[in-house]
């Protein structure tokens, strides 16, 4: 076989970094009985060290990589542009969330819903509740938080299986997750794409909105008793809103993400000031919280980038590629694939954004390969990872929705209608090819404007 056609196959054992983190983790996680007994940073960490232990096949001892071409290559993956643009804006959501937190702007979007809340539409209210503060929020795990327990209260009152409320909750946080502007998948899967937020949003809304409505539909029709969802008690203020609708606006008309995320984190100080909150002062401690939030992930995703670097070298990417295309002859099956591989990881390791990361290089190419808009790829990775995310019993959000509401987060799974919804509505938008998306796999202009 000649060294082209090496290439070309690429070698398993290069993807030896990811197999041993799956592992690890997935063993640590069923042995333990939680996999939060296996922090993410341990786990990548322990797939670095075997990825500087990786050998060219075939090659004497003194031809192969010496280690510390190995840490410069490991350097330059995780030190990519892309990535560290990735970094930045990591810190910035997480800036931008601490201030929204502590100037009562989370608290005030919930209570404009409860205020305005039909009371003979309590739970497609409840779910339209989690749609809009995920979305405002770029958390699913905060909003689950946050609105799980005026979730319990509901089903206290209404005599509601509280376990269908979980799934309501949860189903909205993903809704979030998958579309917000904050998002760190959004972050994770725009920035690996290349493409600016306000494409990938416009492809990834086509592709959830017959879930969306189809969701409301059937949480209408299940029967509950009507509770006063407008009384006294929920109180809010318009303005504390201001910076999450700064946000939204400037995002959707396509200003860069960075000067977007500014705006919205000195509108929240200069509110959260001026209605005494916290003083200007303590404003950057606030600020320097929110990001700290964030630093863990920031690290992860250039440890990651660092791994796939030299993963690709030793051949783990080209093996991986061929094996995923190997039967793939047009672009409906190129998605496809990319849909199985990071709904896969995500399975493994219950972390949508993580699995984006790890997803995210090996999809572009084969995005490239094949001609599929990187504004289609991006929505297909955040789809399909949110939506596992949401029905995974042993991940995060159905973990705390179970905890508040004292219920096995598997009682919650069959409620979860959102995210199944996503799946089959994900996966027939790739089989239809509908929507396009905007710009071709190769010509990037279009998809990179206002990034």
């Amino acid at each position: 076989m000649s060294d082209n056609e090496k290439s070309t196959k690429g070698n398993f054992w290069g993807l030896m970094p990811l197999i041993v983190f799956l592992a690890v983790y997935l063993l640590t996680g069923v042995c333990s009985g939680s996999f939060d007994n296996m922090p993410l940073m341990i786990g990548i960490g322990i797939a670095c060290i075997i990825a500087f232990l990786l050998v060219e096949p075939g090659k004497k001892k003194e031809e192969r990589m010496k280690f510390d071409d190995k840490v410069t290559l490991f350097c330059k993956g995780g030190g990519d542009d892309t990535l560290i643009l990735m970094v930045i804006i990591f810190l910035l959501a997480g800036a931008f969330y601490g201030v929204a937190k502590n100037m009562h702007a989370v608290d005030s979007i919930v209570n404009i819903g409860l205020t305005i809340l039909p009371a003979n539409l309590i739970l497609p209210g409840l779910f339209l509740i989690g749609c809009i503060l995920s979305f405002s929020m770029g958390t699913s795990m905060g909003t689950v938080a946050a609105l799980m327990p005026i979730g319990i209260d509901i089903a206290t009152k209404t005599g509601c299986n509280v376990a269908l409320i979980g799934g309501v909750v949860v189903g909205g946080a993903m809704f979030g997750d998958n579309l917000s502007f904050i998002s760190d998948t959004t972050i994770a899967a725009t920035r690996t794409q290349e493409v600016a937020n306000n494409v990938k949003f416009k492809a990834n809304a086509l592709m959830v909105l017959p879930a969306v409505i189809i969701n409301l539909v059937l949480l209408a029709f299940q029967p509950v008793k009507a509770l006063n969802a407008t009384g006294a008690g929920y109180s809010f203020n318009i303005v504390n809103i201001i910076p999450y609708v700064l946000i939204i606006t400037l995002s959707l008309i396509g200003m860069n993400v960075i000067p977007v995320m500014m705006i919205g984190i000195v509108s929240g100080q200069i509110i959260g000031v001026f209605h005494n909150d916290f003083t200007l002062l303590k404003s950057l401690t606030v600020l320097h919280d929110g990001m700290t939030g964030m630093e863990d992930m920031a690290l992860i995703a250039i440890l990651v980038g660092g791994m796939v670097a030299l993963m690709k070298y030793f051949g783990g990417i080209d093996y991986l590629l061929a094996k995923l295309t190997r039967s793939t002859k047009s672009s409906r099956g190129a998605e496809l694939s990319i849909a199985a591989l990071v709904s896969l990881l995500d399975i493994a390791t219950t972390n949508n954004t993580i699995s984006i990361i790890a997803a995210g290089p090996i999809a572009r190419n084969i995005a490239d390969k094949f001609h599929v808009s990187r504004a289609r790829v991006a929505s297909i990775l955040d789809l399909f990872s949110s939506a596992f995310n949401g029905l995974l019993p042993y991940a995060g959000q159905l973990l705390v929705a179970g905890g508040l509401a004292k219920v096995s987060p598997m009682s919650m799974v069959p409620y979860v209608w959102y995210d199944m919804l996503m799946l089959v509505f994900g996966v027939i938008f790739i089989l239809i090819g509908w929507p396009k998306g905007y710009g071709s796999g190769k010509n990037k202009k279009d998809e990179k404007a206002a990034v």
